[in-house]
């Protein structure tokens, strides 16, 4: 059996600052997942990710991750997106130190 589609964002990182970033609406880029464009069929999420990937200067790695919509907004419903909202677990800073 197929499995269910899920909503869709397009992620990368980010080339010069290894961020993790989404991609927006309006075309561009943002570090916060709540602002990300949401996919909600296949073929949208398939436009996502090819309007995504036209940026191989400025970002690398582009997929497309499953979220859950929550209140209008994107919420990431693996473990491996809910770590990398986090920010960079090597040490304490960027997001997480924001968070503290």
């Amino acid at each position: 059996m197929a499995r269910k589609f899920l909503p869709q964002v397009a992620t990368a990182n980010d080339l010069y600052e290894g961020d993790v970033i989404y991609f927006t609406p309006q075309g561009g880029w943002t570090r916060d997942l709540s602002d990300a464009a949401v996919a909600h069929d296949p073929e949208a999420a398939e436009a996502l990710l090819k309007a995504a990937s036209a940026f191989p200067l400025q970002v690398v790695g582009v997929y497309l991750a499953d979220v859950e919509v929550v209140d209008g907004r994107p919420a990431p419903v693996h473990f491996r997106e809910v770590f990398r909202t986090r920010g960079p677990s090597n040490y304490f800073h960027g997001k997480q130190a924001e968070e503290a």
